[in-house]
């Protein structure tokens, strides 16, 4: 009976964030590169803060790990065709850029 309630607990306590902070690397340029970076990530439903840096390209995030995960945020702004450490846009997501957002693919 014992081992079953130390199960139990041991469980419970492996409840995910609700107010995980991340900080990511994602590739742009400009102001418009922050504004779609920032819109897709408030996209996902969970995602509490998103701030995007024009100068070292790092999104800093605040999410409720209960409701997405950091891949999902991560699957949301590729789509809109910036890569990610993680994920990468398609070439054709990356193509619907603006000009002056078509930053150096790694």
């Amino acid at each position: 009976m014992m081992l079953v309630v130390v199960t139990f607990s041991t469980q419970a306590q492996e409840k995910k964030s609700k107010n995980a902070k991340y900080t990511i690397e994602v590739n742009g340029n400009c102001e418009m590169c922050k504004k779609r970076i920032e819109k897709a990530a408030f996209s996902v439903s969970g995602v509490k803060s998103a701030d995007w840096h024009i100068d070292d390209h790092k999104l800093h995030l605040i999410i409720n790990e209960e409701k997405c995960s950091l891949n999902d945020v991560q699957k949301a702004i590729a789509k809109v065709g910036h890569d990610t450490n993680d994920v990468k846009a398609t070439q054709e997501d990356y193509d619907k850029l603006h000009g002056c957002c078509l930053y150096e693919r790694k």
